[in-house]
């Protein structure tokens, strides 16, 4: 017979589960931001991928999963809906073959630059709520913590 958990370690747990808060912390801001690109027709993740592909150099899958802290498998597979879309093209590397480079293609980088201003406005929304101080100190936790 397994031994009961009392429900006061549940509100413990509840109330000091760090994995508990970011969780809920990262819904609330996906839907968020999902609810203010969705004129462009972008999620917050699919901004994110976009805003990741847009350097001088088309980067390979590795450096953006890593930064996206991403396996490539997710990755892939994210990239696909915005391939299909016309935003992102997928092309082989030139000096190995076997490696793939992501592009923004030129509408990608349009849809990307309509957003941009409603993602800074999204933002804006939480550094107003919340104050520049506990935003950055909010960062910066969440630096340490990735």
């Amino acid at each position: 017979m397994s031994k009961k958990i009392p429900f006061e370690t549940t509100l413990h747990v509840r109330d000091t589960c760090l994995c508990l808060h970011v969780q809920r912390a990262a819904r609330a801001l996906a839907r968020h931001f999902d609810e203010a690109l969705r004129p462009v027709g972008l999620t917050n993740g699919q901004f994110s991928l976009l805003m990741a592909l847009n350097r001088p150099q088309p980067p390979a899958i590795k450096p953006v999963a890593q930064l996206l802290a991403m396996d490539r498998t997710t990755l892939t597979a994210a990239i696909k809906p915005l391939e299909r879309q016309g935003l992102v093209r997928i092309d082989s590397d030139p000096d190995d073959r076997r490696s793939r480079l992501l592009a923004l293609t030129e509408k990608g980088h349009r849809v990307l630059s309509e957003a941009l201003p409603i993602w800074t406005n999204a933002h804006a929304e939480f550094d107003a709520q919340l104050g520049a101080e506990v935003m950055e100190d909010l960062r910066a936790s969440l630096r340490m913590l990735a």
